[in-house]
C-alpha cells in the first residue's frame, strides 16, 4: 500500500506512514556511511559505544544489522 510501510508481522503498531518510512531510510543509509567511512566523518568508538547501550565491541554487529535493515527499508519503499 503506497500509504504506509509494515515494518513487522503486520500489527498497527508496526506501520509507518511511507514518507516516514522514506526519511528513515535516508537516515539509516547516512547512519551505515558513517560507521563504515574512513577519515574524519567516521563514527568514534565513543558514540558507536553509546548506539549500543554500552557495548564497546560491537561495532561490527551493529554495521551489519543497520545495512539489513536499511535494505529491507529500501525494498519497502521502492
Amino acid at each position: 500500500m503506497p500509504g504506509s510501510t509494515t515494518l513487522g508481522p503486520g500489527h498497527g503498531a508496526d506501520a509507518i506512514d511511507h514518507p516516514d518510512a522514506q526519511r528513515l531510510t535516508t537516515v539509516m543509509r547516512e547512519l551505515h556511511r558513517l560507521l563504515t567511512a574512513t577519515g574524519p566523518e567516521r563514527l568514534t568508538h565513543a558514540q558507536v559505544t553509546a548506539l549500543c547501550e554500552g557495548d564497546a565491541h560491537a561495532r561490527m554487529e551493529f554495521t551489519a544489522w543497520v545495512e539489513r535493515v536499511t535494505h529491507e527499508l529500501e525494498r519497502a519503499t521502492a
